[in-house]
């Protein structure tokens, strides 16, 4: 069950998304958010401040670092009250979000963040950037990465859930199975599974469908062929079914080849026009 939630907070346009997921699935479930907003000051910043490293920003800089990070909490609450939510914290962390997150991820149930700013505004640190594809590989918890425009559509309704036979998508189809088993409709997505034939048996997908039916889930298993990336695919059969969520496993290849190939968590991680799931 969804219990305890950690939004991100950064006090950016697309807070507004993270905060409409969360509002809905605090309701749905019952859960308590908890909006983690980071200072921005690493441990590196403290070493150098107190030995002859290197000279350290002044501390000045880190009060109004802190500042920041108290008005983006305000705004959260603010948030929180105006969207519903009837249970919910703020915590400030003196860290850079991603080890902040991390750190916060342990305690809960699911991380919602935004989608990978990685391609989005020139002057932001390379230290935030990518940070769903960082919680997610190094953290306890699945991620729901949230795109910009959402503003609390129905989270269930119907889901494209991808799988390659990977440990990594089998771990998010079990964290995701809270959210799959009160869905409409869950598509079991298989893209050119007979490349991959020695990860699903006889019959690609029968075996996942079996056991997500016996936990009460609604699933149809789609096998798509295409010659377009399974990022693409995935991505497009979520379009076209009027999919409200994805569920992904994270990294299923290993990180240098999703790098030299693109990937179809990079890709999805970017471009999911839907909140998407994922876990590694």
């Amino acid at each position: 069950m969804l219990k305890t939630i950690v939004v991100h907070v950064d006090g950016s346009p697309e807070q507004e998304a993270r905060m409409h997921a969360a509002a809905l699935l605090a309701r749905d479930y019952g859960a308590h958010v908890v909006g983690s907003a980071a200072t921005g000051i690493a441990w590196l910043d403290f070493a150098l401040l107190a030995g002859a490293m290197a000279v350290p920003a002044p501390a000045a800089d880190f009060d109004g670092m802190r500042k920041l990070a108290r008005l983006r909490l305000d705004e959260f609450s603010a948030q929180a009250a105006r969207l519903g939510i009837q249970s919910a914290e703020t915590r400030l962390i003196e860290d850079v979000p991603q080890y902040g997150l991390l750190l916060q991820s342990r305690y809960a149930d699911l991380v919602i963040l935004g989608q990978d700013q990685d391609d989005g505004e020139p002057g932001l640190p390379a230290r935030v950037r990518r940070l769903p594809e960082h919680v997610a590989l190094h953290g306890a918890r699945p991620v729901l990465v949230v795109p910009p425009g959402y503003r609390g559509e129905p989270l269930p309704g119907t889901v494209v859930a991808g799988w390659d036979g990977s440990r990594q998508a089998l771990r998010a189809m079990t964290a995701a199975l809270p959210l799959l088993v009160r869905a409409d409709a869950v598509k079991l997505a298989l893209i050119n599974p007979d490349e991959l034939s020695t990860q699903h048996g006889e019959q690609p997908g029968a075996d996942l469908a079996l056991w997500l039916a016996r936990h009460g889930v609604r699933v149809d298993v789609v096998l798509e062929r295409t010659r377009t990336t399974a990022g693409h695919a995935l991505a497009a059969l979520a379009r076209a079914s009027g999919a409200g969520l994805m569920v992904c496993g994270a990294y299923g290849h290993s990180r240098y080849r999703e790098w030299m190939l693109g990937g179809v968590t990079r890709e999805l991680l970017a471009r999911a026009p839907v909140p998407l799931l994922i876990a590694h």
